[in-house]
């Protein structure tokens, strides 16, 4: 079997089984041996790795995973590409092809029985209109993991490394770098795939750190606070506080915490660092706990 990696030989395999593109599963195929090698590289797969790949497509970057590691399990959704994998990855004994919703799929069970449940590498191609449900899936789910190394639209790798104050910092840049320190491998213009989607990407490694990057009491407050914060962007951030569903606080409450953390009342969320929303949370678990001890 022709390493996929080409124009050519990607051809050569959608005309054999006259596959067609679906739209609903934003499938865009890498045509670009540099950008395959770049991945593989960043990933830093070795031979004693198992590594997830989600989204193989008709195989491309699952030849490559498989030179460079122990094990692979390619996990794709869409059951006309299955049959393209048996062909595409005959030759790798050491490829497992799962037809099934990684959203759905018992990744925890898998790494058990594939890897001693020892912590993973995950390399994929998602569609953009998912990036963001699967990587914090796999961030929340809490798997043995080391890293995701992800093609993703330029953009959204913007959004993942932004800091506070500029126009692309939001929810998603607070969530990947509590839980990973990100860095983007290489930006991969249109022409890279087969077809070609109207934007750029961006290859974007996100390093599992090995603690949280905040120490907070209520990890579920914290994203909540994430959330009222950037849903109302245009809200000070007593008021976004005030009006947020599951956040027990009465403004005047909210403005007490933030004048007693030093933090302006009339300030915007988008303003405020990790650390930040780390000491608020921790200040509003204190306030609500404190409240509850008191009641009798």
């Amino acid at each position: 079997m022709a390493t996929l990696g080409t124009p050519q030989n990607t051809i050569a395999i959608l005309q054999k089984y006259q596959f067609h593109f679906q739209k609903k599963f934003g499938q865009n195929f890498l045509i670009d041996p540099r950008i395959l090698h770049k991945i593989t590289h960043a990933a830093g797969i070795t031979d004693n790795d198992f590594v997830l790949e989600i989204g193989p497509g008709i195989g491309t970057m699952t030849q490559y995973l498989c030179e460079a590691a122990r094990e692979v399990a390619a996990v794709e959704i869409d059951s006309n590409l299955i049959p393209i994998l048996e062909d595409t990855l005959h030759e790798y004994p050491n490829v497992s092809i799962i037809h099934q919703d990684i959203l759905k799929l018992d990744i925890h069970r898998l790494i058990q029985e594939k890897n001693n449940g020892n912590p993973i590498k995950v390399v994929a191609n998602l569609p953009y209109y998912i990036t963001t449900p699967i990587i914090m899936g796999l961030f929340e789910s809490h798997i043995p993991m080391e890293s995701i190394t992800v093609m993703v639209q330029k953009e959204v790798a913007d959004r993942m490394q932004a800091t506070p104050g500029t126009k692309d910092y939001g929810a998603l840049s607070l969530a990947v770098q509590y839980y990973s320190i990100p860095e983007t491998v290489a930006n991969v213009p249109p022409n890279c795939f087969i077809p070609r989607p109207k934007v750029g990407s961006a290859v974007i490694r996100l390093a599992k750190r090995k603690e949280n990057a905040v120490a907070v009491q209520d990890e579920a407050l914290l994203f909540s606070l994430i959330r009222a914060s950037f849903q109302q962007r245009r809200k000070t951030l007593a008021n976004g506080l005030h009006n947020a569903p599951g956040i027990p606080l009465q403004k005047e409450q909210a403005i007490q915490i933030l004048e007693r953390l030093g933090i302006s009342p009339s300030i915007r969320g988008e303003a405020l660092s990790l650390e930040q929303f780390a000491l608020l949370c921790n200040a509003i678990t204190a306030t609500v706990d404190g409240r509850n001890t008191e009641q009798p």
